[in-house]
Parts: C-alpha cells; structure tokens; sequence
C-alpha cells in the first residue's frame, strides 16, 4: 500500500558508502574448506588498523523438513570447534559445483535417508558477518518419503523426528543454537501462526 512521501520525522536514509580503506592484503591460512586473510586499513575514524576475514570455500546450506502431519526433524552431532552436542537441522556445504538445492537434497538424504518431493526457498542469511564472508541458504523440504539414510564416514549423527511443539520448546529452552537451525525454526513459527500482519492504515 503507498503511504504517500514519507513525514517530516522521516529518518534520513544512511550513508551505504564503503568507509573502510584497505592498504594492503596477505593470505595467513589456507585448508580446503577456509582461507584467512588479513588486511591493514584505514578505520572509519580514518586511524591504521588491521582487518581478520575468514573466507568460506563453500556455502552454507541447511532444509527444514516437515512431514504430512506437520513434524519436523532434527538431526544431533558433537560440534567440535564449540564443545558441545547440537541439535539441528540437516545442513551441510555447497560447492560451487553444486546448485543450493541440490546440497539441500543431498544432505537432507545423507543425514536422515529423507528424500524431499518439494523445497521451499525461505532465507537467505550471513552468519558471522564481522568477521566471515559466509553465505547461508535455507529450505523448507516437504513432501518427505524414507529412504536410507549416507552419512560421511567423520559424521555420527543422531536422528529425530519431533512434533512441532517439541521443536519450538527446544528452540525456547536454549537447546538450539544453531543459527540456521533457529532461522528456519522461527520462519515456520511465523508460518504458524499465519504469517505477520501487513500494515492497514
């Protein structure tokens, strides 16, 4: 709905320019998933710094899969970098061989033998952006048949299959911290509920 120009308490729009200068750039780290490297600059405030980026090989991918009566499911693992058991969606890395949907489908069939008649495009999110340049894609899979499951040979990985409810308290009580988990978990809680309420006035 057009609203007209906006008021005389309009924000003023921001200033989207680039206020960083990069000097000079050298690579620190590289393995096959991830390169670091690291800039000397100029801050915004127009003093020398240095700048740590992390460079993903792959993107992110993860898909919420939703069964006919409206479960959805979960897949656990060890995280190692962070310590801790994670419970999640299935999601995995996406060559630049490899569209986001088809990683979609190939995790969703490694971790949990689902196989997803349709995918639904339902976010598109950068996880760590102070310091990261990775891009995540996330589905919503339904139209779910079993099949068996192939997970990679590092991965042990618990399936579940849990009622909505059960889900979303996970999500309340701090069990998932994932962020694409938590994405796709609050996107279909507002699919739910009917959608957010569009501007009448």
């Amino acid at each position: 709905m057009n609203h007209g120009p906006p008021g005389p308490n309009a924000p003023d729009p921001p200033d989207t320019t680039n206020p960083w200068t990069t000097l000079a750039s050298r690579e620190i780290y590289e393995n096959p998933w991830i390169r670091v490297r690291e800039d000397q600059v100029l801050r915004p405030d127009g003093q020398p710094g240095i700048y740590g980026v992390v460079q993903f090989k792959n993107r992110a991918v993860g898909v919420l899969p939703v069964d006919d009566e409206g479960r959805v499911w979960l897949v656990g693992q060890y995280r190692y970098p962070l310590g801790i058991y994670s419970w999640e969606i299935p999601e995995g890395g996406c060559p630049e061989s490899e569209t986001p949907e088809a990683t979609a489908l190939r995790e969703l069939r490694e971790e949990t033998g689902l196989v997803a008649e349709r995918l639904e495009l339902i976010a598109t999110a950068h996880l760590s952006n102070a310091v990261s340049d990775e891009v995540a894609y996330i589905y919503r899979g339904t139209g779910l048949f079993q099949g068996p499951d192939e997970p990679e040979a590092c991965e042990r990985i618990e399936v579940r299959c849990v009622e909505w409810n059960a889900a979303w308290q996970m999500l309340q009580r701090g069990e998932i911290t994932d962020s694409m988990s938590v994405i796709a978990l609050l996107h279909e809680a507002v699919r739910r509920m009917g959608g957010i309420a569009k501007d009448e006035k």
